[in-house]
């Protein structure tokens, strides 16, 4: 087997095939090993599924090395496990949900939250998401603060392996803006303080990938300023991306570990492929 590996669940819904196409596209651009996870209540129950996903992969990717597994347990839990020394695990979502449910939205977010490694959540089956063949308009990274230096590099990786641009839309809202001007004693108009907020807010991006660039420095890098809510213009985005990348800030209570609100709103209506990637612990 290669040194790499990408794992990937599947539960007998057509969702969980475009994932699977999906993780056999990731593992073929790596160079990397798939290995197919299917949550039964008992391990007879597995033969036809898995081999119904080795066979698509087979026909789709000659040459792929694909290793199908049953496993018996939660499936969320599974994934955290099997995924611990792979540089990718993929989930579908949206599903019919069935015994092992790995397609309903639940066991995305729990995986989501517990993952040590990048997470690729693929949502339906649509073929634009899917093909390689289907170009969109690059790679959409998502970044909150210096901390997300992981998920910046995973998004300029994402790009070389897509020959694809990396796009940091720079949300700001033109009321913040004003709110930020108001003084009782101005000197400078607040006309001319919002365009000058807006360059140096646009320059803060740069600054966070800087180190992600010089990884990849034939990478084509963006911003742009919008006049929106982070939700709001970062799921519109969606809509013309092959990816969307966001750290995973995660926050504990006493019953379980949840993510930030704006990670949780794109897994529920991005329309795009979300990539999530674990952001150090503060």
């Amino acid at each position: 087997m290669s040194a790499q590996r990408v794992v990937v669940g599947v539960d007998g819904s057509a969702p969980s095939f475009g994932a699977l196409d999906a993780a056999a596209i990731e593992s073929q651009r790596r160079t990397a090993d798939l290995e197919v996870v299917y949550c039964v209540a008992d391990l007879d129950e597995g033969g036809p599924i898995l081999r119904a996903a080795a066979s698509r992969v087979a026909k789709r990717h000659p040459g792929l090395t694909v290793n199908a597994t049953a496993v018996v347990g939660d499936p969320a839990d599974v994934l955290v496990e099997r995924g611990r020394d792979v540089v990718l695990t993929v989930v579908g979502s949206r599903g019919i949900g069935g015994f092992a449910g790995l397609m309903v939205p639940s066991v995305s977010h729990r995986v989501a939250a517990r993952a040590d490694v990048p997470l690729l959540v693929v949502k339906g089956t649509d073929a634009r998401h899917t093909s390689p063949r289907i170009r969109r308009e690059g790679v959409l990274l998502a970044l909150e603060n210096d901390d997300d230096a992981d998920a910046a590099l995973f998004a300029f990786e994402e790009a070389e392996l897509r020959h694809a641009q990396v796009d940091v839309p720079h949300v700001w809202t033109y009321r913040q803006a004003l709110l930020e001007t108001l003084d009782p004693h101005p000197t400078v108009p607040a006309q001319e303080r919002i365009p000058r907020r807006t360059a140096a807010s646009a320059a803060l991006p740069g600054e966070f990938v800087t180190p992600s660039r010089l990884a990849y420095p034939r990478r084509e890098f963006g911003t742009r300023p919008v006049r929106s809510t982070p939700c709001r213009d970062l799921i519109a985005a969606t809509a013309d991306a092959e990816l969307v990348v966001i750290a995973a800030h995660r926050r504990r209570n006493r019953l379980r570990i949840q993510l930030e609100p704006l990670t949780r709103a794109l897994l529920h209506h991005a329309q795009c492929p979300v990539a999530i990637v674990p952001a150090p612990e503060g």
